[in-house]
């Protein structure tokens, strides 16, 4: 099933997986509903941010978490329902970071910014090597100078990084998910993985919003 995977099939099921989590699908609420709730609950944005990884470590696992999906939702017809259900589980988690920290998933830069944070600790080199350094949070002064050369450089390393990530036999580690059988996701979730994609995100998007720099220029000037 892994060699089955294409670049273009990858980038299918990332697709689908981004509306699903952005849009909601039965039962589950949308990503920037998903963010008001743990914002609503929590004092600052970082400490949202914090209890939402932690919820995803312990909960996203449990037999419950997508019951009731069960024939509502299609998958993409080519793309494994476990790889699906990864990519949907830790893209929600992630956009709804990207609300915490006050951007818009919905805007090309930032989705491409999600779309690396999947890459885990490696986003850190894949920005790196195009000059976006992530020790601070991403101002989003910074994000809307990000050139559509850049996005376009940034999207075929992760493409590349991800088509690793979930063709290789690295899927049965990763994401230890089994196909959805009436809507249930299984228990074996990696919940290691997605810890680090949440902390890479909330280091991205959330981390130190009252303390960063208000205007930082490691795009434009390529600060690594």
């Amino acid at each position: 099933m892994a060699s089955e995977l294409t670049l273009t099939k990858l980038n299918q099921a990332l697709e689908w997986a981004y509306e699903k989590a952005m849009d909601g699908i039965p039962g589950t609420e949308s990503a920037e509903e998903f963010a008001a709730e743990y914002r609503k609950n929590n004092d600052t944005a970082i400490d949202a941010a914090n209890s939402l990884i932690r919820w995803q470590n312990t909960k996203a696992a449990t037999s419950g978490f997508l019951t009731g999906l069960g024939g509502i939702i299609t998958l993409p017809v080519t793309i494994p329902a476990n790889i699906a259900s990864v990519m949907y589980v830790q893209l929600r988690m992630i956009t709804a970071m990207a609300y915490l920290g006050g951007h818009d998933p919905r805007d090309d830069r930032v989705k491409t910014l999600v779309y690396t944070c999947l890459a885990g600790n490696a986003a850190k080199d894949i920005l790196k090597d195009v000059g976006i350094s992530i020790a601070n949070k991403l101002a989003i002064s910074s994000i809307n100078k990000i050139s559509g050369a850049t996005l376009t450089k940034i999207n075929q390393a992760v493409g590349f990084r991800l088509l690793t990530k979930f063709g290789s036999s690295g899927v049965v580690n990763l994401g230890k998910a089994v196909p959805l059988l009436g809507g249930l996701i299984g228990a074996t979730f990696d919940s290691v993985t997605t810890n680090t994609v949440g902390n890479v995100a909330r280091d991205l998007f959330v981390v130190n919003p009252a303390t960063a720099p208000a205007e930082t220029d490691d795009v434009a000037a390529g600060v690594a």
